[in-house]
């Protein structure tokens, strides 16, 4: 007896422990919100990994650009047969002299430090160019889980639709029974469930592509399962929607502003750059000279290149003015589409949240009113069974259209943070 206590209260303890091990896979997989997808996105998506060593790579070209080519030196055997008194050889003390010549290139006046600023802002562009990346994905991952979030209620809607179908099915069939109603009801009952049945099966389709576009963002494998959406997060209040604040922070906050700046300034830096290769540049050397086993000459020698090539100068500098004007165009592109897209998506969560009090304040529960007292009608002999199925679909209509508009101010909330280049 108390060896079969024993065992029951192993088995006890194993099942709840199985439970708990269940809930806990459950509960840390990703996806109940969208913080958990950013956190593993910003971690692991190989796009935004490679901006950021982009990113890196012209931070470390900013001292390489402003460095000294490297010195040379430059070893010359002279007379090496001594005069036809000896076989040729090549040991510096056995030569006629030995002359070794050390070089350094010294640019023009102000080309290295145009150089390093040129590379400087590029290194800022690129970093720029990385946050973009990241904002771009980070409003995906938000669209997507919005888009989760409205297919699940969607599918949890449908199948609460599914089983009143199936009990006004049995309503219609015991009214046909009775002689109160015809055999149409009953199929046009049956029709409406195959028609739910479809939808749940693209909904369902569609679910998993989108679990399918998060995986891939997150660089997991497309299988990999992810928890059901619990919430979406609450739109802001109009108070945090004011254009004209908005507007200074994306003119301080926004990666694609920045990096366009970032590269009009290296645009500029560089036409100054190629101005100043109307200069020559300098090489300088010393040149010891080795008789025998030692040094018994000095000299010094100073090389100017001789800027001739003017075609080809005015070509490089028309090519400079050139992409300083595009970069130019391309700053105010940035500009005029960055302040269109804050326009916009203000506009339209606005429109949403209007969109969403007539919804839920006055058409869902007016919808519903009517389907409660078509279903009475139709019990009672008083109303059709059209009449019924009208009512219930404009419930569901209702119902669909509130979870459409909610996607929809999640998509703009979206849209926002990523023209601001930072949470609302």
């Amino acid at each position: 007896m108390k060896q079969d206590r024993t065992l029951m209260d192993f088995l006890f303890i194993a099942i709840i422990g199985g439970w708990c091990l269940v809930v806990w896979a459950e509960d840390s997989l990703p996806g109940k919100d969208v913080e958990s997808l950013l956190a593993i996105a910003e971690e692991r998506n190989p796009e935004y990994a490679g901006q950021r060593f982009e990113a890196d790579a012209a931070l470390a070209r900013v001292v390489s650009a402003g460095a000294l080519p490297d010195p040379k030196i430059q070893i010359e055997l002279r007379d090496i047969t001594r005069l036809g008194a000896q076989d040729p050889t090549l040991f510096p003390n056995q030569v006629g002299n030995t002359r070794y010549l050390i070089t350094q290139e010294i640019p023009w006046f102000g080309k290295r430090e145009l150089k390093r600023t040129v590379a400087e802002f590029e290194a800022e562009g690129s970093q720029g160019q990385a946050a973009s990346v990241w904002n771009d994905i980070a409003a995906k991952i938000k669209i997507a889980h919005a888009e989760r979030y409205y297919l699940s209620r969607n599918e949890r809607l449908t199948n609460e639709i599914l089983d009143l179908m199936v009990r006004l099915e049995r309503i219609a069939e015991t009214r046909y029974g009775n002689g109160l109603a015809t055999l149409q009801d009953v199929v046009r009952a049956q029709v409406e469930q195959t028609s739910l049945r479809n939808e749940l099966i693209a909904i369902e389709t569609e679910y998993h592509h989108r679990n399918t576009l998060i995986n891939a963002l997150l660089a997991r494998d497309p299988m990999t399962p992810l928890a059901e959406p619990e919430r979406l997060r609450p739109l802001p209040p109009p108070a945090k929607l004011d254009y004209a604040v908005l507007l200074l922070r994306v003119q301080s906050h926004n990666p694609l502003l920045s990096s366009a700046e970032a590269r009009l300034a290296a645009a500029e830096k560089n036409r100054d750059l190629v101005y100043k290769n109307r200069y020559p540049d300098f090489t300088f050397g010393v040149s010891p000279i080795q008789y025998q086993n030692s040094i018994k000459e000095w000299e010094l020698m100073v090389q100017v290149n001789i800027p001739l090539q003017q075609s080809s100068r005015r070509a490089a500098e028309h090519e400079s003015e050139a992409m300083l004007s595009a970069a130019r165009m391309r700053s105010e592109m940035t500009i005029n589409q960055v302040r269109s897209d804050l326009a916009e998506n203000i506009s339209g969560i606005e429109s949403v949240r209007k969109t969403e009090t007539e919804l839920s304040d006055r058409l869902l529960p007016q919808s519903e009113i009517n389907f409660r007292a078509a279903l009475a009608g139709y019990e009672n002999g008083k109303v059709d069974f059209s009449t019924l199925l009208d009512a219930e679909r404009q419930t569901r209509q209702a119902k669909q259209a509130l979870l459409k508009v909610q996607l929809e101010g999640q998509s703009r909330l979206a849209e926002i943070e990523r023209v601001l280049g930072a949470a609302l």
